[in-house]
């Protein structure tokens, strides 16, 4: 096992925020921390950083303890991304991912042949081989994330540890960072550990996630099984808005209460639904009022025509207000 964790307590002084973790990290993994702000994430992260002690219990890396490791030893072992952004911005891209070498490098800060080896490999993972010679100023979000991640690979390290690498991020740029990463843990072997608020990402790209919650501890497998035990749904247990396992989505809940059956073309009765929602309609079979939907058009009780959904809505609430 490259990392295991013995009745691990995080927390701060006497504050506990998990207790008694027995985790597990293999090569080639990639592994997505979730939960609610302030179950841990972070903590956790940092723990097994060395950032901060552990309140009991044990880290062990390759069978070592994180606790009789020296700094340099670390640095080998494990590379950290957290979010703070990229304050060298003179800096060039090659120098920035240069500085993942300094584990290896001589006192001076010299390069060696093998050094500049493992930069011009991970500029090549990363797709930036064309940027290397740009400064950090000049490079979008996305850009700037995957230097960092380009550092931690050219540190050549087991283990990649990354605080909430797409915060800050456009949603395509979230999309490939997360694809990313699994990319390089499948092919790299490398074992990548991250914390996000990206639910959708992480049911789609984990081998394996950590569902933390506050009250009751971690939840720990495959994102399929924790759906089907229920764990999400416990987890994330709102009033405003509930998990769904049938689609794996977050969806808000509305106050519905006006009866309409909707029928017809599949996805196009799943959006028509999930639109009419806002409005307080709720699907029922037998309803008074009903709306076909087709390739094109939307049909209210086998008369009406509509062309879109919002036409749709508007001719709903006339006839709500006839009907009143």
């Amino acid at each position: 096992m490259l990392v295991t964790t013995e009745n691990l307590s995080i927390g701060y002084r006497n504050y506990i925020v998990q207790s008694n973790l027995n985790l597990v990290v293999e090569n080639g993994d990639l592994i997505c921390m979730l939960g609610t702000n302030g179950c841990g994430k972070s903590t956790l992260l940092r723990t097994l950083a060395g950032l901060q002690p552990s309140l009991a219990g044990k880290v062990l890396l390759q069978g070592q303890s994180l606790d009789d490791l020296s700094s340099q030893q670390k640095a080998k072992l494990f590379a950290l991304v957290l979010t703070d952004p990229v304050e060298a911005k003179n800096m060039t891209v090659y120098d920035v991912i240069a500085l993942g070498r300094y584990p290896y490098s001589s006192w001076l800060g010299n390069l060696s042949d093998e050094d500049k080896q493992y930069i011009q490999l991970a500029l090549q993972q990363v797709k930036l081989q064309h940027k290397a010679f740009s400064r950090i100023s000049e490079l979008s979000d996305g850009e700037r994330q995957r230097i960092m991640i380009a550092r931690a690979l050219a540190q050549d390290t087991p283990l990649i540890l990354l605080d909430e690498p797409t915060a800050h991020l456009d949603l395509p740029n979230r999309v490939d960072t997360m694809l990313l990463l699994r990319r390089l843990a499948h092919e790299t072997g490398k074992a990548v550990v991250l914390s996000t608020h990206e639910l959708d990402l992480a049911l789609q790209t984990a081998d394996r996630l950590w569902l933390m919650s506050p009250q009751k501890g971690m939840y720990c497998g495959l994102p399929e099984d924790l759906v089907l035990s229920g764990a999400f749904q416990e987890v994330f247990a709102s009033q405003s808005f509930f998990f769904n396992p049938a689609n794996g989505n977050f969806s808000v809940s509305y106050d519905t209460y006006k009866p309409v059956h909707v029928y017809g073309d599949k996805m196009r009765v799943y959006w028509t639904v999930r639109a009419l929602a806002r409005f307080g309609y709720c699907g029922e079979e037998k309803a008074d009022t009903s709306v076909e939907v087709s390739a094109d058009k939307w049909v209210l009780n086998q008369s009406k025509v509509c062309s879109s959904i919002e036409e749709l809505s508007h001719e709903l609430s006339l006839l709500e207000f006839k009907t009143k």
